[in-house]
């Protein structure tokens, strides 16, 4: 039986060990360790990249999306629109800024959907949100517009989104700011906590810059309040060695994608994610492959014992499930979309460690679960 561990942590290091030691020992050495030429560096690579004036890095997504809000003067009173299907940090930054998440349900591609977004916007709204999820954009256009007839912010969790686009823009780049976060689960991670804010609004970058740094400006004066917030030297020399093989990890994620979809496709007991053949608006990078599934836990039980871990995003919670927050399902009657997804989503192993022999073998073990003769 294979072992197909859902995500290979230890193989992050192990594919660029040799150049990680030199990384670690060239920074250390220098005592290079907050806010020195390896982040600036790492800043410009990444605005190069996403064609965007401003990186700012930051200690994590989490504060991204905070120190963003913060930065907008968004605040007590104001509501702020999002998806429930996003990681609880997303609302945990509205909260922390005073202002109110307020829940919109999924389109067919599981984003914010923005005829639900519309139903939303009041005049509490200050700005709408959507969450760039698995490596794939909402419908920028649609929200974009919406955000332009009632004079609102576009702002986006782009933490899952680096280096998908949507037309010929990058997420995390169309509104306000965009986010991302450098988990080491994601697109490209670094060896703890990290995130980037994205802007083309200088006068928002600046006011940033000092916000992640106790609201010092660039002559240490500090001339706002502020916190830290500063994404680490070290981490942002790790992070310029994967941003070099960026486009070579998507090209690889794209023909995993396109493996499962091949394998999978002509059965009617899951629905996949869109396949990265298809012509149209969006080119997704898979950070996760997320599908819906008949018999989830039974399949994903199934799988557990031949050996291949999967994983149900969010613990199996869109955020207004989280009691605990002062929520509930029964409170939002009309995110239908989002609480059926949630009775069926399952994510695949999707990650570079994983062979095509993996990838068969995962497809393989599916088939063999749906053609049992009590499925049949």
């Amino acid at each position: 039986m294979k072992k197909v561990p859902f995500f290979d942590y230890p193989g992050i290091y192990k594919r660029f060990e040799n150049e990680f030691k030199h990384i670690f020992n060239d920074v250390c050495s220098r005592g290079s360790f907050i806010l020195q030429d390896d982040l600036e560096r790492f800043e410009l690579e990444l605005s190069n990249y996403l064609n965007v004036k401003h990186v700012i890095g930051v200690a994590d997504g989490t504060n991204a999306i905070y120190l963003g809000l913060k930065a907008l003067d968004i605040g007590v009173g104001d509501e702020v629109i999002i998806s429930s299907h996003t990681y609880v940090a997303t609302a945990n930054a509205i909260e922390m800024v005073g202002a109110v998440p307020v829940f919109a349900d999924i389109d067919k591609d599981n984003l914010l959907c923005p005829v639900s977004a519309a139903e939303k916007i009041n005049s509490k709204t200050k700005a709408i949100m959507p969450t760039q999820l698995n490596g794939r954009c909402a419908n920028m256009d649609e929200l974009r517009a919406l955000a332009n007839k009632y004079n609102i912010h576009l702002a986006e969790d782009s933490a899952q989104g680096l280096g998908a686009r949507y037309g010929e823009q990058f997420a995390g780049t169309f509104g306000a700011f965009g986010t991302l976060s450098f988990y080491p689960a994601k697109l490209i991670g670094c060896f703890g906590d990290g995130g980037a804010i994205m802007t083309n609004d200088s006068i928002l970058a600046e006011k940033l810059l000092a916000m992640r740094d106790h609201g010092r400006d660039e002559s240490g004066e500090v001339t706002m309040w502020g916190t830290n917030s500063r994404l680490d030297n070290l981490q942002a020399a790790f992070l310029s060695l994967r941003l070099k093989h960026f486009n070579e990890d998507i090209k690889r994620r794209r023909e995993i994608a396109n493996r499962y979809q091949n394998g999978l496709c002509h059965l009617k007991t899951i629905t996949l994610p869109p396949a990265p053949d298809i012509t149209g608006t969006n080119f997704d990078v898979y950070q996760n492959y997320e599908c819906s599934a008949d018999n989830r836990d039974e399949l994903r039980s199934f799988l557990q014992d031949k050996g291949i871990g999967t994983l149900i995003q969010w613990g199996g919670s869109p955020v207004h499930h989280f009691k605990g927050l002062g929520f509930g399902k029964e409170k939002f009657n009309n995110l239908t979309r989002t609480d059926l997804f949630f009775e069926a989503c399952l994510m695949l192993p999707m990650n570079m460690s994983l062979t095509n022999d993996d990838v068969d073998y995962i497809i393989e073990n599916i088939k063999n679960f749906y053609q049992m003769p009590e499925r049949i």
